[in-house]
This record gives C-alpha cells, structure tokens and sequence, in this order.
C-alpha cells in the first residue's frame, strides 16, 4: 500500500478533512515517529507491534576480491515486532476491509 492509497482511504472516511489537512497529519506522524527512533526511543502501537532500533556493531570486514580489510562504522537496523491485535487479524480466515 502506498501513501496515496492510505491518504485516499482516510479522504474517503474522513469527508470534513481536506486532503491537505489530512497529508499534514500523515506527514506529522511519519515525522514524530522518525524523530523518536532517532532519539533511540521505541515506538509502540498497542495492536499493531514496537519498532525499536538496533545497533549494529563497528568491526572490519574483508573485501572478498581483493582481501583487503575494511573498517565498517556502526550502523543501526530498524526491528518490527508484531502485535498479538494484528498477529491474529492477518492469520484469521475473514478479511475485514474498512
């Protein structure tokens, strides 16, 4: 799903909201949550699941062409862990579509 998509289906709930007003709020959120994980704080949906930041550890690593030695920064990787709510909505049998 893309962001127009998800933009379109709030459009369509939400008649009293502009388009502009509604991409406003979408980009607000996106942002909070980028600033948070940032920040090295969790985010935590209760149903939907935690994204959490890990740290990925500076060591050097070989080029296998040229068996040079390489010094890899520290990086970080983003970890989602789902909900039980959205856990069992994808693995039930009905499919609800609102």
């Amino acid at each position: 799903m893309l962001k127009s998509d998800i933009l379109e289906k709030l459009q369509s709930k939400y008649k009293n909201f502009s388009v502009d007003d509604i991409e406003s709020l979408f980009d607000i959120f996106i942002k909070k949550i980028t600033n948070s994980l940032k920040d090295g704080n969790n985010i935590e949906i209760r149903g939907f699941g935690t994204i959490s930041k890990k740290i990925n550890r500076e060591k050097y690593v070989r080029n296998p062409k040229t068996n040079e030695k390489i010094y890899k920064e520290k990086s970080f990787k983003l970890h989602f862990k789902i909900g039980k709510s959205l856990h069992n909505q994808i693995n039930s049998k009905k499919i609800d579509e609102s």
